[in-house]
């Protein structure tokens, strides 16, 4: 896809989602380089990018050839995700969390698929929606929460892990 045919395209998707319109043509998107520079820019800012995945490999070590290497891959179809190397980081209760490391290019592609996903679904999502999203956080949803309903008494946290297992 030619790049300002791509741009046009990524800038239009918004716009496109607000108006319920069917939007085709993703995949072709995933061709357009500098969302890929732009992806890897952002990994590599987050606090686990020295963290190896199952081949080793770290996002410090990924670069421009790595990026043609993936869309010719996936442009292929021959482009296959790795197993996920399983860590378990422990808890302030004392127990262990199990933690899933993706390999640097996994990490890469989820980005970028990420962030075209993101133009879709953002502007479409519901404003009391707070969870993984974009500067939200339960911080965020207590303060809306406290703006509807400023006489609350009581907020109930619950992780309800485990609540229908069977009694040991």
């Amino acid at each position: 896809m030619h790049a300002d045919t791509a741009l046009r395209r990524l800038e239009a998707l918004p716009d496109l989602a607000q108006a319920g319109k069917r939007i085709n043509g993703l995949f072709r998107l995933l061709t357009y380089r500098p969302l890929w520079t732009e992806g890897l820019e952002r990994i590599k800012r987050n606090k686990g990018a020295g963290t190896p995945g199952v081949d080793g490999s770290t996002i410090s070590t990924l670069g421009e050839t790595d990026i043609e290497t993936i869309i010719q891959m996936l442009v292929d179809g021959t482009y296959r995700p790795k197993p996920v190397k399983r860590v378990y980081i422990p808890k302030a209760n004392g127990k262990l969390r199990p933690l899933g490391i993706p390999t640097a290019q996994d990490r890469l592609v989820q980005e970028v698929v990420r962030s075209i996903l993101n133009r879709i679904y953002e502007p479409v999502f519901s404003p009391n929606s707070h969870g993984f999203r974009k500067k939200r956080s339960c911080h965020t949803a207590l303060e809306s929460f406290s703006k509807r309903w400023g006489a609350t008494k009581w907020l109930v946290d619950v992780d309800v892990e485990g609540f229908l297992d069977p009694a040991s």
